[in-house]
């Protein structure tokens, strides 16, 4: 079982990234992906969320971070078992370590603790 983060880069400001959330060994349908970033120096941060596709909480809605809403989007690939995150508009207080997390219960909480799985994380460098 095995999540892998992928996408990161070096950008300008304003400009624009796609990280992927990809999925080994289980399918992400049934599961909330999360995901979070870390800067140097500061504590893991919740950025966005998506819920389940199906089961108790699963409408597949997705949740934003006050910082990122109206410049970050979620989405969902299930038929390649793989979670987006869409960041335009970046700014350089987005620069950090992106990493995303699977939440067995279909919710997609705001803090780390509940998920189960992390995949390693991708840098994202937003220069001014």
């Amino acid at each position: 079982v095995q999540l892998q983060a992928s996408g990161g880069g070096l950008v300008q400001a304003g400009g624009s990234l796609r990280l992927s959330c990809a999925a080994s060994g289980f399918t992400l349908d049934s599961w909330a992906i999360g995901w979070f970033r870390q800067a140097p120096g500061k504590v893991r941060e919740w950025v966005s969320a998506i819920s389940s596709s199906h089961g108790s909480y699963g409408d597949g809605s997705a949740k934003y971070s006050d910082s990122v809403k109206g410049r970050f989007t979620v989405s969902r690939d299930n038929a390649n078992n793989t979670i987006y995150l869409q960041m335009n508009n970046l700014e350089p207080g987005d620069t950090a370590v992106y990493y995303c997390g699977a939440d067995p219960h279909g919710i997609g909480p705001t803090i780390p603790d509940p998920y189960h799985y992390w995949g390693k994380g991708t840098q994202v460098t937003v220069s001014s």
